[in-house]
């Protein structure tokens, strides 16, 4: 329980020491530690308060020319132990993706076990018609739920000494393809130290 205090209070001082930081200026990009998991954060994407406790960071990734909405990327730690298997969060986000043939999205989602800088990762891919909430990801709340067809998830869990981190990306397609290679380039930062 201490551990978790502690957490959850430099978590907020970290955030108060944020955001005086630029993170959307140009050919800035800025560095996060989120306890002793280290990652950076891509030029170009726009740095946001999380509007949840679960949640350690949270961005806003500007649409794609043509795309009617932003993407949005979260990441959540819950806690040394807490979060729910790997297998379960996976489940869990490929369900939240529906197949306009009817045909599961388990069946089309791409799973990968990798190795970053000494941490294992597991990640998804997979498109669909997103209905895992209410509004469009980086909708204001209270939003009407939106059209989340041709939507595109990326998610990771990158497993760290002191418990998994969960990353989700959501967004139109083509909004999402356009930051395929930050999105890549940010899981390959993260380093535990």
């Amino acid at each position: 329980m201490k551990t978790i205090i502690l957490l959850v209070a430099a978590a907020l001082l970290c955030g108060a020491c944020d955001k005086n930081s630029a993170v959307t200026a140009p050919g800035n990009a800025a560095s996060q530690t989120s306890g002793e998991l280290r990652y950076k954060a891509p030029d170009g994407w726009q740095e946001e308060k999380p509007n949840s406790n679960m949640r350690v960071a949270q961005y806003k990734l500007p649409k794609a020319e043509g795309d009617g909405a932003d993407a949005e990327l979260v990441v959540y730690y819950f806690g040394q132990g807490q979060g729910g298997s790997k297998e379960a969060n996976i489940d869990r986000w490929v369900n939240q993706m529906q197949q306009a043939d009817g045909t599961p999205s388990k069946e089309k989602a791409k799973v990968e076990h990798t190795t970053v800088n000494g941490l294992p990762v597991t990640s998804v891919d997979v498109l669909g018609k997103y209905n895992g909430g209410m509004a469009s990801p980086g909708a204001s709340p209270g939003a009407a739920p939106a059209d989340m067809s041709n939507y595109r998830m990326r998610a990771a869990i990158i497993e760290t000494p002191k418990g998994s981190y969960f990353v989700k990306l959501t967004g139109p397609q083509n909004t999402v393809g356009h930051w395929d290679q930050a999105y890549t380039d940010y899981i390959k930062s993260f380093e535990f130290k």
